[in-house]
């Protein structure tokens, strides 16, 4: 069988969302449909069977490496998956997302992954999460901007005192409401109450 990559015309740098769009353009040109009751019709069906085994060969081989962890000599090696996560969260496509990010080996996950991971956590509202995974991107790769400029971002919000609680299991906005304010509304309250005749809180 010839090289796959070179069956559907890509490189082997390519996001699997640019395999997948030559395949569908691959498709559409080859598919017998488009050549009944012509002579080439044989031709056409034969190049569809090989373009369907090479869009199937990448696809296998990318989900072993995903479900490995994707990992040779240091460095991350499936290739564009770092790219397909990067346009999912763009997309906000945050699960598909996760779930790629989770499929890593922990003792496997580089400065970058740290810094996606954050960007979903972030998106999804769980600040404290996100922070941690912005520090160990920092901390990984202390030179790389993008990072930092994350890190400097979520710190700033936390100085800013955000206030968080939490929901499923992770750290979630909660929407500003202190011990304070709950403090204040009571004492409101029990003002209202005292000039109608009544007393919310009998100690005041």
């Amino acid at each position: 069988m010839r090289d796959p990559y070179e069956v559907l015309g890509v490189s082997k740098d390519a996001t699997d969302e640019q395999i997948k769009a030559a395949y569908k353009e691959q498709a559409r040109k080859y598919h017998p449909d488009n050549y009944n009751n012509n002579p080439l019709s044989d031709l056409a069906e034969e190049k569809m069977k090989e373009i369907n085994e090479a869009y199937d060969a990448i696809m296998a081989e990318r989900k072993a490496r995903r479900k490995s962890g994707g990992y040779r000599g240091g460095a991350y090696q499936a290739s564009g998956e770092f790219a397909d996560i990067r346009q999912m969260i763009l997309q906000n496509r945050l699960e598909e997302a996760q779930e790629l990010l989770d499929g890593v080996a922990v003792s496997q996950r580089s400065a970058e992954w740290y810094f996606l991971n954050g960007s979903v956590l972030y998106k999804r509202g769980w600040f404290d999460d996100a922070y941690t995974s912005f520090s160990n991107a920092c901390r990984m790769d202390p030179q790389n901007p993008e990072y930092q400029a994350a890190l400097e971002r979520i710190s700033s919000q936390r100085a800013g005192g955000f206030q968080t609680a939490y929901t499923g299991g992770r750290m979630n906005n909660a929407g500003g409401c202190s011990a304070c304010d709950m403090c204040s509304g009571l004492i409101c309250a029990d003002c209202c109450c005292e000039c109608m005749g009544g007393d919310l809180i009998r100690c005041c």
